[in-house]
């Protein structure tokens, strides 16, 4: 008998592990083809990418091989476009512009999420994201840029403003990014010292400004409040200008002007307000909550039982809290994978499906250097043994290169970073629009103030 297929579109934190958990049931495997659709044969751990950003971490080291991790999973490169619910069948767009189409008999959605871009004047032109690799390796360049550019810039206003850096919206993405970005140009401001200063911030030089804001009344506002305390507290210990309650009214090639009348002179808007539902879902025609497409506790769509969504891009029942919806995050994406991949290998078994229902086991925020917040299992930490629990979940978490990771931390350790621009990565081809092909083809997203983790790119890196 022919082999039934199941196709994945994504391979996110969701689409990864539903995958991973498919291809381990080897009654399945030989009984269904499994066929992941990405336009990317890379799985990226989100969490790590701001520490790629500020140089600490390789970019390969958060990159984890799809056809090397997933050996009986085939993959497809290919972006998503539509979906044929009535006809069983997908089309896509490889990275080199030609069309395909499958027909499928079993469906997981999980398409993520994308940039939530909010309707003020100049930020889409301005502004630049943090949703995926090609951004972080853009955000690097361009920070090691404008330090080198500041020092030679013979205007001390312009040079103020290049040392200047604006990170607005103060959920995971933004308060590790100026965490972590602050510890960066400090360290890359001592290296250009001119010849006859001492160490430290000498004859009139200060150390770049970082400014984080948000509307919300405290960072990370959807976290515990001790651990909001935490990393305000060493935010602001680390020089950063933590302002509350204030947004961005305009941005422009100048700078920013905040809601409060002030213009921040800046070369450098960094966007990481939050995420939205990938835009697929909607052009589905399903039921949706808030943009995310309704499923039931067994992930399954209804009225379409042979399709399932998880992660940023489904609406699933919180059975811990009823009558909510669990949010957008890694935790629950990749947990939500794991789910689907055995409840669909229970089908071909003759099993019974499980309904998803997870509490979750506390949160954890690398701030860099010695710092973190954390509260495993409601355990509330801070400091370096918040840091340690950190970076053990992380390493206990990624399903690849850990030893690679790990030698990088203890390289970052004991020896000065490596500040070089690579240049592999130019400004218009990581355009905030969420909308444009081209960042439809960046994998992606984390983040933001709304906790979204998970997600990325049309049909693609999803969460």
């Amino acid at each position: 008998m022919p082999r039934s297929r199941i196709v994945i579109v994504g391979a996110g934190f969701a689409g990864y592990q539903t995958a991973r958990a498919l291809s381990r049931s080897r009654g399945l495997v030989e009984r269904a083809e499994i066929v992941l659709v990405n336009p990317h044969d890379y799985f990226l751990y989100l969490p790590l990418l701001p520490e790629v950003a500020s140089g600490a971490l390789e970019p390969r080291r958060v990159s984890v091989s799809l056809a090397g991790t997933l050996p009986r999973v085939r993959l497809v490169l290919g972006e998503v476009s539509r979906v044929d619910l009535d006809g069983q069948r997908i089309a896509y767009t490889d990275p080199e512009g030609r069309d395909g189409e499958l027909g499928y008999d079993r469906l997981v959605l999980t398409v993520g999420s994308v940039n939530k871009l909010l309707p003020i004047p100049g930020v889409a032109e301005h502004a630049h994201g943090f949703r995926g690799m090609p951004e972080a390796l853009y955000l690097r360049d361009h920070v090691t840029r404008q330090i080198a550019l500041a020092e030679s810039e013979p205007d001390p206003e312009r040079a103020a403003a290049r040392r200047t850096f604006v990170v607005v919206g103060a959920g995971y993405t933004g308060t590790e990014v100026a965490a972590h970005g602050k510890l960066f140009t400090d360290a890359l401001a001592r290296q250009h010292r001119r010849p006859g200063d001492r160490p430290g911030w000498s004859r009139g030089r200060t150390p770049p400004r970082w400014v984080l804001l948000d509307i919300a009344p405290r960072v990370l506002p959807e976290l515990d409040r001790r651990l909001s305390r935490t990393a305000d507290r060493v935010l602001r210990r680390r020089g950063v200008e933590v302002r509350t309650g204030v947004s961005v009214e305009e941005a422009t090639a100048e700078g920013a002007r905040l809601d409060d009348g002030e213009f921040v002179p800046t070369r450098s808007l960094i966007w990481c307000v939050g995420v939205r539902p990938d835009p697929l879902v909607a052009g589905l025609g399903l039921p949706t909550e808030r943009g995310r497409l309704v499923v039931d506790e067994y992930l399954r769509v209804p009225d379409h039982p042979e399709v399932l969504a998880c992660g940023d891009a489904a609406a699933v029942p919180d059975l811990t809290r009823p009558g909510e919806f669990t949010p957008m995050t890694a935790q629950h994406a990749a947990r939500q994978g794991k789910t689907a991949g055995r409840n669909i290998a229970a089908e071909y078994d003759d099993g019974e499906p499980r309904p998803y229902k997870h509490h979750d086991l506390g949160f954890a925020v690398d701030l860099g250097g010695f710092q973190g917040a954390a509260n495993p299992l409601r355990v509330p930490m801070s400091g370096p043994l918040a840091r340690a629990v950190t970076r053990g979940y992380h390493l206990a978490a990624l399903p690849g290169n850990r030893v690679r990771v790990a030698s990088d931390w203890l390289l970052d350790a004991v020896l000065p970073r490596q500040a070089v621009q690579l240049g592999l990565v130019r400004s218009w081809s990581v355009p905030l629009d969420a909308e444009s092909p081209e960042v439809a083809r960046v994998p992606g997203g984390r983040f933001g103030a709304d906790g979204g983790a998970s997600g990325g790119g049309r049909g693609g890196a999803g969460g």
